[in-house]
C-alpha cells in the first residue's frame, strides 16, 4: 500500500533523520517509489543528498585527528572516538574502477581502511607495521562503502585494529592492521 504524498515525505524524513547514511536508492526500495521522486521529496524538504549529508558529519570529526590531516583520509570520516572507533564512507567513483568490469579497485578499499585506523589513533605520529587484509566481495561503481574500525588490542608501542567494510549490510572486506605510534611525550622527550 502506498503513502500519500505528505505521509511518505514525513517517513522520508523520519528514516532519513534515524540513519543520516541512507541512500536514495535505499529509500527508493524503502517506500518503492522512483528515485526522481525521492529525490524531488528530499528537495521538498530541504534535505541535502547523501554526499551532503556525509560532509557535514564528516567536517565535525577532523577537528579530533591529530595523526593526518583530514584531506589525506580516504573517505569521509562520519564517525570518530578517538583510540576506540572510527566509520568512514566512500562513494565509488568512475576514478576508482575498472573501466571494463567497472569493478573497484582493490587499492581503494585498503586505503580507505588504512587510512581509517591511521585517523583512529590519537597520536601525532602513526604508521602501518603490518595488515592481513580479505577482498570478500566485489564493490561496483556507484556503491557506498562504509568502512567500520575497532581497537582491538594497545600496548605501549602498538595497536591493533580491525576494520570491517560494507555495502548496505554485506561484508566486502576484512582487515587486522598492527599500526605503530609514537605519543607526543616520545616525540617531545
Amino acid at each position: 500500500m502506498k503513502l500519500k504524498k505528505n505521509e511518505r515525505r514525513q517517513a522520508i524524513q523520519q528514516a532519513i533523520e534515524n540513519n543520516p547514511f541512507i541512500t536514495d536508492n535505499e529509500v527508493c526500495e524503502m517506500f518503492k517509489v522512483s528515485i526522481q521522486t525521492i529525490r524531488l521529496d528530499r528537495t521538498h524538504l530541504n534535505i541535502p543528498e547523501l554526499r551532503k549529508r556525509v560532509k557535514l558529519v564528516a567536517e565535525h570529526n577532523y577537528d579530533q585527528i591529530k595523526s593526518i590531516e583530514a584531506n589525506e583520509i580516504i573517505g569521509d570520516l562520519v564517525q570518530l572516538k578517538p583510540n576506540d572507533t572510527a566509520t568512514s564512507m566512500i562513494e565509488i567513483t568512475s576514478d576508482s574502477v575498472f573501466s571494463k568490469s567497472q569493478i573497484a579497485r582493490g587499492h581503494v578499499l585498503f586505503a580507505q581502511a588504512n587510512s581509517l585506523c591511521v585517523a583512529l589513533i590519537h597520536n601525532p605520529t602513526v604508521l602501518t607495521q603490518e595488515s592481513d587484509v580479505k577482498f570478500l566481495d566485489k564493490v561496483k561503481l556507484n556503491d557506498t562503502v562504509k568502512a567500520v574500525a575497532n581497537v582491538i588490542n594497545q600496548t605501549n608501542k602498538h595497536y591493533l585494529i580491525e576494520v570491517n567494510s560494507y555495502v548496505k549490510d554485506k561484508l566486502v572486506f576484512n582487515g587486522k592492521f598492527k599500526m605503530f605510534y609514537i605519543s607526543e611525550d616520545e616525540l617531545n622527550g
